[in-house]
């Protein structure tokens, strides 16, 4: 990992371009997967830890910087933030990658210096690779790996820790999934294996209280299993936390007829439930007493 910064070197002037201490995260250089700056990975090799480097590199070596700049601007921003632009030809020269200093850097290429803060080596054995950099067979490998991460952060009652854990491994068999033929063999067992992972995850939220997270992962669960109890029980949950009083009453019931041990449990919990509603009813009625004295 390492902070970096970059200027541009042009009659005398330096501009920053980047600098990742202002973005808020270190970037993360994997050496030997033909990263776009080939420079940086020969210099990052020759460099001790927490080391700074300051380098200036010719414009001819650095023509790929933009789009390295404008991947790295946009890591971690949420999808609705990121600028979307194809790279064609066509596209490239009428509306560049997104960023006017970088379309002008693009058109003008110039000499750049970087600094580069060496903060933490990561040996091949000990890295975690990203979900993109791995195969198929190692997705697969990893899945059960996620979800027994996640199962021990739940039993420590760590459960936005453990729901992100699932959350990995819901997203690592979405991946697969595409890849195959919906309703095919390969695609029905992949789709199975999402199920157990779609109701620890739910279960997270529901401690979380995130209702409506909830209703929509057991709702995914009850496509493929519309008998699916506990999925019933834990949508019957939320959709009372989401004061859905017609909803809550219609899947509690149905687990509980699937399930008669737990008739007791979701008779109580429908009593608490209507008293809620009554009391909330009661006082806002009351609110609105007042408001016409």
């Amino acid at each position: 990992m390492l902070e970096q910064k970059s200027l541009t070197l042009h009659q005398a002037q330096r501009t920053v371009i980047d600098d990742s201490k202002i973005m808020g995260n270190p970037m993360e250089l994997v050496l030997g997967k033909k990263f776009k700056l080939e420079v940086w990975e020969a210099i990052i090799q020759q460099m001790a830890l927490n080391e700074v480097a300051h380098f200036k590199v010719h414009k001819s070596l650095v023509t790929t910087y933009p789009f390295v700049s404008k991947t790295l601007r946009e890591a971690g921003k949420p999808q609705s933030e990121k600028r979307s632009h194809h790279c064609c030809g066509v596209t490239l020269q009428n509306e560049g990658i997104g960023y006017a200093d970088l379309n002008e850097l693009i058109r003008n290429p110039q000499d750049l210096e970087f600094t580069i803060e060496l903060i933490k080596v990561i040996l091949p054995n000990e890295y975690e690779k990203e979900s993109w950099q791995m195969t198929e067979d190692e997705k697969l490998e990893n899945i059960p790996y996620l979800k027994e991460k996640g199962n021990a952060l739940f039993r420590e009652k760590k459960y936005e820790s453990a729901s992100e854990e699932y959350a990995k491994a819901i997203g690592m068999l979405e991946q697969l999934i595409l890849a195959e033929k919906p309703n095919d063999k390969e695609w029905l067992s992949l789709n199975q294996m999402k199920v157990p992972l779609l109701l620890n995850y739910s279960q997270c939220k529901l401690f979380s209280k995130e209702y409506y997270s909830v209703i929509e992962h057991c709702t995914t669960v009850l496509k493929t299993e519309p008998d699916n109890v506990k999925a019933l029980y834990r949508r019957g949950k939320a959709y009372i936390g989401a004061w859905d009083e017609t909803n809550a009453i219609r899947d509690l019931r149905r687990a509980a007829e699937l399930d008669p041990s737990l008739r007791n449990t979701v008779e109580r919990e429908l009593q608490a439930f209507a008293a809620a509603v009554r009391e909330k009813d009661n006082a806002q009625k009351e609110k609105l007493s007042k408001m016409f004295k």
